[in-house]
């Protein structure tokens, strides 16, 4: 996870002292090796496990109560939440902007990108009011990022918020954001072992987009596998296959946001 990738100041902190509690377990599948055995499910040279899930859990609960406020703060407005995720390439921004055109009320967007704009640029030509989070080196969105971006945002009853996570289906499984869903967005053109392989996104979201469609002819690409691994990783997950560039499901993928944002006003009526 990622509290020991350089995004967190924790892993900067050399604990030498804590060479002598290492066990190195790497079991070995022919020259296979496994980093993640231990209770942190990562090694870092020089820190012992109990060290890495101290910070870890430090990092996360810090996020998990920025992002409780998030949520409340939220739910006041009557505002619904989408946290978008997905690798870089899967067609993320393009899809964003054609729901933006196609959805009616109000929207507006949180966008996550380590340096450029040209995302929320794109997005802002739509009409969608945006906000650039760019985070450096920093491999997704925290609670707090998200928390100042809403101070400076326009959301009310009805309001629609898109945050488009950075591109990676590795850290931003782990930290919450406060919203209402995670929909992760997968290309056709990734290959269907994707879900098998990011199992911790693909379970922590609701509802996964398989995106560029219209390009499913030209791969050697069999969408009911991809749909089948998806199951297998996280069995309750929706699916909806579209096309950002041909409007194809992009109906389905409307009415789910529109099912989902009636359901969180009016609990009560739903079901």
């Amino acid at each position: 996870m990622c509290t020991v990738c350089g995004c967190g100041d924790a892993a900067v902190e050399g604990h030498g002292h804590d060479h002598g509690s290492h066990h190195h377990h790497h079991h070995h599948h022919g020259h296979d090796i496994h980093f993640g055995r231990g209770a942190a499910g990562v090694e870092v040279g020089g820190m012992s496990q109990e060290r890495l899930v101290e910070i870890e859990t430090g990092i996360l609960s810090e996020n998990d109560r920025f992002a409780a406020a998030n949520r409340e703060r939220l739910a006041a407005l009557g505002t619904y939440a989408v946290n978008l995720v997905s690798s870089p390439g899967s067609g993320k921004t393009t899809l964003l902007c054609a729901t933006i055109r196609a959805m009616e009320g109000p929207v507006a967007v949180i966008e996550g990108d380590q340096q450029t704009t040209n995302d929320a640029d794109r997005i802002r030509e739509t009409g969608a009011p945006a906000v650039q989070v760019n985070t450096g080196k920093g491999c997704h969105l925290d609670g707090h990022m998200v928390g100042h971006a809403l101070d400076h945002l326009e959301v009310g009853a009805g309001t629609t918020l898109f945050i488009e996570n950075v591109g990676n289906l590795v850290c931003p499984a782990a930290f919450d954001l406060g919203e209402d869903a995670k929909v992760a967005i997968l290309s056709v053109t990734e290959g269907e072992d994707k879900p098998l392989k990011y199992p911790d996104m693909f379970t922590a979201a609701r509802l996964a987009l398989l995106n560029k469609v219209d390009l499913a002819p030209h791969c050697d690409v069999d969408l009911d596998l991809y749909e089948a691994n998806l199951k297998r990783v996280n069995p309750g997950i929706e699916v909806i296959r579209l096309s950002a560039r041909t409007g194809e499901g992009l109906g389905d993928w409307i009415g789910w946001l529109r099912a989902q944002a009636a359901a969180k006003r009016a609990p009560e009526a739903a079901e």
